[in-house]
């Protein structure tokens, strides 16, 4: 088959590391594969470390000048699929494929739990695909319900995770000694892009609040709520308690010097890929049940789950995880073993592939 991926955001995260990531995978099963996206996104530049052909082309906002751009490449290159992920490039793609008398079909991916507007427009955009994709089951359920869909026509497809790359620690202290981590220090971290609705700002508290000088916090990522983040991390007077590493191409390497994984969402999440790549590095995992979360973890089995913004939760969870070893260890291997069951990379391919070729078909 021949696939294009649309994506109109600029920004990096789990959802342009899965367009890649699942580019990868469809690439090495003999399939043609590109991505279109603007040329300043950082999509762009990382698809070259991934071996994913790039089609610079201004699809970030809905203009004329992208409609023509991406109507005009469909018309030439004529692929079989067209996986649109962001909503400006969904509805350009809709639209010039509505003016083609031979159009692609149109996959489109719902990667985040934001609630979509049932209206006319939603409608009738998701009906111009043949097949619909979430990353979660409950993503799926809403998208049914709120657009009135076909069932049949909405599948979730777990993003998947390389369990070899994303492992336990063969030594743990030595993991943390090769990144200049104290070995004597239990590491606390969270591996996300620093937006609002990560819940860095309650981890902080809730870090602070443990009061423990045996404690390290290592916040991995890079994103709009830096700023924000350092101001939080003085206020609260724990500058030396806390690592901030910047945008990293290793973070299986920070997880694996970690001893507690949290990521405290509030908001828009799918099942996100740093709590899979943490459960196959069996980490023990403080979580929330936002969005499609507990499709990955279960509470009290694979991880601790509190409730959303609840910065006391959070410690209580995380002081009984260090409190415990035994209970760490548990869910750690918990999370492993479901990790590797469910959300494999092969399958995630595997399942992709299908979906594409039922909708060449239909």
């Amino acid at each position: 088959m021949k696939i294009l991926h649309t994506e109109a955001s600029c920004g990096w995260g789990g959802q342009e590391i899965r367009i890649l990531e699942e580019s990868r995978g469809l690439i090495e099963r003999g399939h043609q594969v590109s991505v279109a996206c603007p040329a300043h996104a950082r999509l762009a530049t990382e698809a070259v470390r991934y071996g994913v052909p790039v089609v610079p082309m201004p699809i970030e906002f809905r203009t004329f000048k992208g409609f023509s751009a991406l109507r005009h490449h469909l018309a030439a290159q004529q692929p079989d699929i067209v996986n649109t992920h962001s909503s400006a490039d969904s509805w350009l793609a809709a639209l010039a494929c509505a003016t083609l008398a031979h159009p692609p079909a149109i996959v489109r991916t719902r990667h985040i739990s934001a609630p979509v507007s049932g209206n006319f427009a939603n409608r009738w955009l998701y009906r111009q695909a043949r097949q619909i994709v979430t990353t979660g089951e409950s993503l799926r359920q809403h998208l049914v319900a709120t657009l009135g869909l076909d069932a049949g026509q909405v599948v979730s497809v777990p993003t998947g995770i390389d369990p070899i790359r994303f492992s336990p620690a063969a030594n743990k202290a030595a993991a943390k000694a090769a990144l200049g981590l104290d070995p004597a220090f239990t590491h606390i971290g969270i591996v996300a892009t620093l937006r609002s609705w990560k819940g860095h700002l309650f981890l902080l508290d809730a870090f602070a609040q443990l009061g423990r000088h045996d404690l390290h916090l290592l916040i991995v990522g890079e994103g709009p709520m830096q700023s924000p983040i350092k101001e939080k991390i003085a206020a609260l007077g724990i500058t030396h308690r806390v690592t901030l590493t910047g945008q990293r191409t290793d973070p299986e390497c920070w997880l694996q010097a970690m001893d507690i994984f949290c990521l405290p969402s509030y908001a828009n999440e799918g099942v996100p890929q740093a709590i899979l790549q943490a459960m196959l590095c069996a980490l023990p995992i403080v979580t929330t049940p936002v969005g499609a979360i507990l499709e990955a973890v279960r509470d009290g089995e694979s991880a601790l789950v509190t409730p959303p913004k609840d910065a006391t939760a959070i410690a209580t969870a995380i002081d009984r995880i260090v409190s415990n070893p035994e209970l760490a260890m548990r869910l750690g291997m918990t999370a492993r073993n479901e990790a590797l069951e469910k959300f494999g990379f092969e399958r995630m391919s595997e399942r992709m592939e299908a979906v594409f070729i039922k909708a060449m078909k239909q």
